[in-house]
């Protein structure tokens, strides 16, 4: 018996049911995260389950039209772990993110203030933060602020580590550990990340 005709008859419609499930899941989501204090702008949504975590007197702020790949398959390059969002110690520290960016399985945790432009997109497995996370061992230093700017791409793997800032339509390429400042409109990429080209 061929079935494709049947197939074809029932694909329509569970493509479009598996769509409303996915809006209504990222509507349950969003509204979950609202209650702990999270500001989203409009037609955020989730692939997957985010672990997202703020603290009192911090803030974590999301634009317009953001996604967030956190199940293994979102990302056909490969996820190994959802999305993380997290605000530490306390003292008005900040995640604030523009729109119409895009993180698939992204670690972002803030200690005093990350601030991503519009239009970045963030790689499978990539890792922004400001601090070296262990503040009572001596030989760990202060957390110092990032500011990724506008259409910025960070590549598979890449970590974005304290007092960078990167500058907007800039490429770090995949794998790459960058520590400090890269300039606007160029590709970079390396342990440590250096500029290869203007853009």
């Amino acid at each position: 018996m061929n079935l494709t005709p049947i197939i074809k008859y029932f694909k329509l419609p569970l493509i479009i049911i598996s769509n409303k499930v996915e809006l209504l899941y990222a509507k349950l989501l969003k509204f979950n995260y609202q209650l702990q204090g999270v500001e989203f702008g409009s037609k955020t949504m989730f692939y997957g389950k985010p672990h997202i975590r703020i603290l009192a007197n911090t803030q974590i702020k999301i634009g317009n039209n953001c996604r967030f790949r956190s199940g293994h398959t979102s990302n056909l390059i490969g996820i190994n772990r959802p999305c993380i969002l997290s605000t530490h110690g306390g003292n008005n520290n900040k995640i604030i993110i523009g729109n119409d960016c895009g993180f698939s399985g992204t670690v972002i945790g803030a200690f005093t203030q990350i601030t991503i432009g519009n239009n970045v997109k963030c790689g499978a497995n990539t890792l922004i933060t400001d601090s070296d996370w262990h503040q009572e061992d001596p030989r760990s230093g202060p957390p110092k602020p990032i500011v990724i700017g506008d259409n910025v791409w960070l590549g598979v793997n890449a970590v974005v580590l304290k007092g960078v800032t990167i500058g907007e339509n800039t490429v770090i390429g995949a794998n790459s550990l960058v520590v400090k400042d890269i300039p606007a409109n160029v590709i970079a990429a390396g342990n440590p990340c250096k500029v290869i080209k203007s853009l």
